[in-house]
C-alpha cells in the first residue's frame, strides 16, 4: 500500500512538475474588454470590466468590492456633471433672454460724443 501511495504522489509531482521539476511557463490571462482609451470611463465601462484570474492574483471578491465603489463614483460624478452643465446652460438662457439694463445709445454712438 505504502508502495503504491508513493508511486501516485510521484505520478502526480511529475505530472504537474514537469520535465526537470520545473513549473511550466503559462500564458498569463489578459484582459478582454479594456477600458476605452478615445473617451472618460463611465459607470457601464466599470460594471462590464472584468479582469482575469490568476492563481496568485487578486481576490475577485476584493476587486469587485472596488469596481463597485469607483463605478457608484463615477456615476455620482457625472450626474452632479450633467446638474452644473444643466444649471450653466440655464443661467445662460436665462441670461441672454432677460433684457439689458442699460441702455444703448441711439445710431450706435457713445454719449458725449459728437463727432
Amino acid at each position: 500500500m505504502l508502495v503504491a501511495l508513493v508511486a501516485v504522489v510521484a505520478a502526480v509531482a511529475l505530472a504537474v512538475l514537469g520535465d526537470g521539476g520545473v513549473l511550466r511557463d503559462v500564458e498569463p490571462d489578459r484582459l478582454d474588454d479594456r477600458l476605452p482609451g478615445e473617451r472618460p470611463v463611465e459607470r457601464a465601462d466599470i460594471d462590464h470590466l472584468r479582469l482575469p484570474v490568476a492563481i496568485r492574483g487578486y481576490r475577485m471578491v476584493d476587486v469587485d468590492e472596488v469596481l463597485d465603489r469607483l463605478g457608484a463614483e463615477l456615476a455620482e460624478r457625472d450626474a452632479r456633471i450633467a446638474e452644473l452643465e444643466a444649471e450653466r446652460a440655464g443661467a445662460q438662457a436665462s441670461a441672454l433672454s432677460t433684457p439689458s439694463l442699460v441702455k444703448e445709445p441711439e445710431n450706435g454712438q457713445a454719449h458725449g460724443s459728437h463727432g
